[in-house]
């Protein structure tokens, strides 16, 4: 694995890994692979809840918070924010080496919100104050409500990861809104060297769809197709 990473990083592509954990955050874990070659991370609410479920790595955090009286999304943000603060901390010397282009860590916004364009930037606007590293990405999906959303917050600075874009067409209107956000922050004085953005086209998703109806289909022609949409889709946005 560590020569697979070492062979990307050569081509000029950054590996991030798609997972957190505070065990690997407080067993070294992840600075040994920060030291591999791993140069930024991703979360979402379900690899928290996995964290979370399958480990005991939060639970004397679970009773002192519960005890505190926060609610369960308190609780919930309050134990995130503590594993996504150590490992941008963790990062910041790869964001310090590569100028601001590398090393980030991802927190999505609630996912109650992602239908909702004001209560997205409300909701992006907090949790990058209160998390406060120069290196987070906030994750907004990529809906329609969303697609304002990712420009306000680029026009203010904040990094954003735009996730959950499935066809071309909402990635064009993501790179727009992203090219609109940057000429909003620079028309307000903004460095543009100072805001990052990463947009997520998800492949496997598309796949697991697509298979699907072609398996309805039942021809050799239809199954000569499994498995290759969502790379075709790919190529395409590319």
């Amino acid at each position: 694995m560590i020569d697979v990473i070492s062979d990307l990083l050569k081509i000029g592509q950054s590996v991030w890994y798609d997972y957190i954990r505070r065990g690997i955050i407080n067993s070294g874990e992840l600075s040994g692979m920060i030291n591999s070659g791993i140069t930024g991370l991703t979360s979402n609410p379900t690899v928290f809840e996995k964290a979370i479920g399958d480990s005991n790595d939060y639970d004397e955090d679970l009773i002192s918070l519960s005890k505190s009286g926060k609610n369960d999304n308190q609780i919930f943000e309050t134990m995130a924010i503590q594993d996504i603060r150590a490992a941008l901390d963790l990062l910041r010397p790869v964001y310090d080496s590569t100028g601001g282009t590398d090393g980030f860590v991802s927190l999505e916004v609630n996912p109650m919100v992602a239908y909702d364009t004001k209560n997205t930037v409300i909701e992006a606007r907090r949790l990058n104050s209160n998390v406060d590293r120069p290196n987070l990405m906030i994750k907004v999906p990529a809906t329609s409500e969303g697609i304002p959303a990712i420009r306000c917050l680029i026009g203010e600075g904040i990094n954003v990861n735009v996730t959950l874009i499935f066809s071309v067409e909402r990635y064009i209107q993501v790179i727009d809104a992203y090219m609109e956000g940057l000429r909003d922050y620079s028309d307000k004085g903004g460095n543009l060297a100072n805001v990052a953005s990463v947009a997520s086209f998800f492949v496997s998703r598309v796949d697991t769809a697509v298979d699907k109806a072609l398996d309805n289909v039942g021809s050799l022609a239809a199954k000569s197709l499994l498995g290759k949409a969502a790379i075709a889709n790919a190529k395409i946005a590319y």
